[in-house]
């Protein structure tokens, strides 16, 4: 399905601030379902000159739509797209001339559901740019409870501001989509900013932060700060409440009492200009918050571990250097230098996790780091360089470990057996990520494979490494081939599937 955006492109002519007003609405319109218990449409009308009322005739297009999580739904079925025309419902184009919140006289049916529709011209510096229609399923009679009266009433107040071009307000104010919901905590202050009502969630966020009486006839600006223990944070949230009273808009925050964690923000009520108080939204977020310092807390440990462990293994190579160097056996003294270079590798996969926010990796920074290493300790041997092509993109951890060490073992054994002393050449590791899977072909233009080679019984260490990484690690396989044109490559096919 199409997004409000590419819809509004496709179908109309908008101005960019026009669109960015109806985004502004899509941002804010939960709030508006919640409390109205209704589902909301966004219409926009169809071939219409900008700056002139929709002609008789006009089709209306759905471009949006949002449904209640306090109530049944009216529209079970997926409105965006749908079309509607002035004989199927002559309110749209009339909310657009009128310029004024319309309602329907009488219930509707709609998938054997009646259904009451009003709707609500949006307005934009002085233009209706569009037509939102409330529809509320009547199927489930409501007793209104002092909860549905204060959620109706401050909808219908909100709605008469979306009419009035006052609401949603034009500075994008951010967090307003991650913002309490209706649902989380409710608090109605009339226009001396005196509680005229608080849900029962608002009341038990007040209790965990200190507050042990009820709220309603208080001054919530005073009770708040008077909880929160930081001079600055309750100067602020009392500010920000006062300023909902005086017609100005906030940003969220988080107030803290008493290891309680509060979310809170302000909205001002001021329909058709008129002011009518504040609307002030508050979830408790106490536990979501000793959630996120475990997790932080936890994933600064994880860091440190990977620091640690890149520390042990540096010092492990260290010391595997200084041995070779007091060695006097050739053979020994490669071999343990290997153990250097395979040590390094690891090491270096860990450094990465150890700067790294999660346990993913960026292939190609690592491989970048690690081939030159590999180079540059096979320069006294040949004189052939090593590049990278393509992109190997992120990996889980757990995979980039032993694909690391499988690639520092294939281009050293490149290196190492493809090139004469002293002959140049080039082996270059290329990359080709997809959805399902990695491709990496190793190549080289040397002199190609000796005569009788065969993978499975060959007993080079290198290539035993490579076989039992591949095969126990990552699920798959080596295959080495003649290159086209001359030299060897060595091809690997990684799935991705399920990881």
């Amino acid at each position: 399905m199409s997004t409000l955006s590419e819809l509004l492109a496709e179908h109309t002519d908008l101005t960019g601030d026009a669109v960015e007003h109806l985004q502004r609405v899509g941002a804010e319109w939960q709030l508006l379902a919640d409390m109205s218990f209704a589902d909301f449409l966004l219409w926009v009308p169809l071939a219409k000159v900008p700056g002139e009322e929709p002609r008789p005739g006009t089709e209306f297009l759905c471009v949006a739509q949002v449904r209640p999580t306090t109530a049944p739904t009216a529209h079970p079925d997926d409105k965006v797209g749908a079309r509607s025309t002035e004989v199927e419902n002559p309110y749209l184009r009339r909310a657009v001339v009128e310029g004024r919140i319309c309602r329907e006289e009488n219930p509707r049916w709609h998938l054997e559901v009646p259904v009451r529709s009003e709707t609500i011209p949006v307005r934009l510096d002085g233009d209706v740019i569009a037509v939102l229609s409330r529809d509320t399923n009547l199927a489930m009679p409501r007793v209104p409870s002092p909860l549905e009266i204060s959620y109706l009433g401050s909808a219908s107040d909100l709605c008469q501001m979306v009419a009035d071009g006052t609401f949603p307000p034009r500075t994008a104010l951010g967090g307003s989509d991650t913002s309490p919901r209706a649902g989380d905590g409710l608090i109605r202050l009339d226009a001396l900013g005196l509680v005229a009502y608080a849900s029962p969630n608002a009341l038990s966020a007040y209790h965990r932060m200190g507050h042990a009486s009820d709220l309603v006839g208080l001054r919530l600006a005073d009770a708040t700060r008077d909880l929160v223990h930081d001079p600055f944070d309750s100067a602020e949230v009392a500010a920000r409440i006062t300023a909902a009273l005086e017609g100005r808009y906030s940003l969220r925050m988080e107030a803290r009492a008493r290891e309680a964690v509060m979310l809170v923000r302000a909205l001002p009520l001021r329909p058709r200009g008129d002011a009518a108080g504040a609307l002030v939204l508050v979830r408790d977020v106490t536990d979501l918050r000793r959630r996120d310092l475990a997790l932080l807390s936890k994933d600064a440990t994880i860091r440190e571990i990977h620091h640690r462990v890149k520390n042990n293994l540096q010092t492990v190579a260290a010391l595997l250097r200084l041995q070779a160097r007091r060695t006097a056996i050739p053979e020994a003294r490669r071999a343990l230098a290997e153990s250097v270079r395979r040590v390094n590798s690891i090491a270096l996969v860990h450094e990465t996790l150890s700067a790294s926010v999660d346990e993913r990796v960026s292939l190609d920074e690592l491989v970048d780091k690690v081939l030159p290493a590999i180079g540059d300790g096979a320069t006294a041997e040949s004189r052939a360089k090593v590049r990278r092509e393509g992109s190997f993109g992120t990996l889980p951890a757990a995979l980039a470990t032993p694909l690391v060490l499988v690639l520092t073992e294939l281009v050293h054994n490149a290196l190492a057996h493809a090139f004469a002393p002293g002959v140049s050449g080039e082996v270059i590791v290329s990359a080709q990520r997809s959805a399902a899977g990695l491709d990496v072909v190793v190549a080289d233009d040397g002199h190609g494979l000796p005569p009788g080679f065969d993978l499975e019984t060959s007993d080079g260490l290198g290539l035993q490494i490579v076989r039992t990484l591949l095969d126990s690690e990552l699920d798959s396989a080596l295959q080495v081939r003649a290159r086209s044109g001359g030299g060897t490559e060595a091809v690997i096919r990684l799935s991705l599937r399920g990881r």
